[in-house]
């Protein structure tokens, strides 16, 4: 490739592909994670680095370890909009930070200490298959009222969510991932969803926890500030729905529609024929009957 007024140009049609796939879109690929590893790190934050690659597989890709400060360059090489970078020292030990970039400038950084951790082999139960989507559940009042915890939930919705499909099949529903923040701390729960016999048309439901499973304290935050944030939330209006007049929804979904017509004149309205409806003469009164005899005398 060569570069001409600070524009690059491809000069073989593997290049140009390349480029292609790295342009702005409309519709914007699979968010690719990057899970990075410190120089110092402990064997908690390895293997839970570990487990959480493979609840992201195959959208994520692990790189060996690496300054924390190179994480915009490595994520512009490899295309990556996520990243969690994992180390350990005295000061914070077990330590593990979610961050998502905007135009391969951090956005949002935050920092959580592992407290308590149980690995996937530590749990013996069958797991999901790879590349199963999952399913998010937060719990918690801070998650609704608490600026640094709502930043947390779209951080994490956006780190865990997977690909965005049109539609799931129900035996597809089988990952949950439960998030939960109390007194202080995240819980992190990822459940198997198990289909049960309920004698009826819909099924049971049970969870059974498959791991991994994590106790965090939340330590530090970077946010971007509400400008910036509001800019990287922005969507090009070809993907804006069209507002259609006369068309609402309700809470849940259901769509309404409003008809306009003419004012109907009902004395005119066709119905059907039966001897009740026809029309009779109107009765004689008694006086009327009077009159109508002295005149012809």
């Amino acid at each position: 490739m060569k570069q001409a007024n600070g524009v690059v140009k491809p000069k073989t049609r593997r290049a140009k592909r390349f480029l292609d796939n790295r342009a702005s879109k409309l519709t914007e690929n699979v968010k690719n994670s990057m899970i990075m590893k410190g120089g110092n790190t402990s064997l908690t934050v390895t293997q839970a680095l570990k487990d959480i690659y493979s609840l992201k597989k195959p959208n994520a890709d692990i790189e060996s370890p690496i300054c924390f400060c190179l994480q915009e360059f490595f994520s512009k090489k490899t295309d990556s909009s996520l990243f969690l970078f994992g180390s350990h020292n005295k000061k914070r030990p077990n330590n593990l930070i979610f961050g998502r970039l905007f135009d391969f400038h951090v956005l949002d950084m935050i920092e959580l200490g592992i407290e308590t951790y149980k690995s996937l082999s530590d749990i013996k139960t069958s797991k999901c298959p790879e590349g199963t989507k999952p399913m998010l559940v937060f719990a918690g009042e801070a998650f609704d009222n608490d600026n640094d915890h709502k930043r947390m939930k779209s951080l994490l919705t956006d780190f865990f969510r997977g690909p965005v499909v049109p539609s799931v099949r129900l035996a597809g529903l089988e990952h949950v991932l439960h998030f939960t923040a109390l007194e202080g701390k995240i819980y992190m729960r990822s459940y198997r969803s198990l289909l049960k016999k309920s004698g009826c048309r819909t099924p049971r439901i049970e969870l059974e926890e498959i791991g991994p499973s994590f106790d965090f304290v939340l330590r530090r935050t970077h946010l971007a500030s509400d400008d910036l944030y509001k800019k990287a939330h922005k969507q090009p209006k070809a993907l804006k729905p069209k507002k259609k007049k006369n068309i609402s929804h309700n809470t849940f979904g259901t769509k309404f529609g409003r008809l306009h017509m003419q004012k109907q004149d009902l004395s005119k309205l066709q119905t059907r024929k039966m001897k009740g409806l026809r029309k009779r003469g109107r009765p004689v009164v008694e006086g009327e009957a009077s009159l109508k005899t002295a005149d012809t005398e």
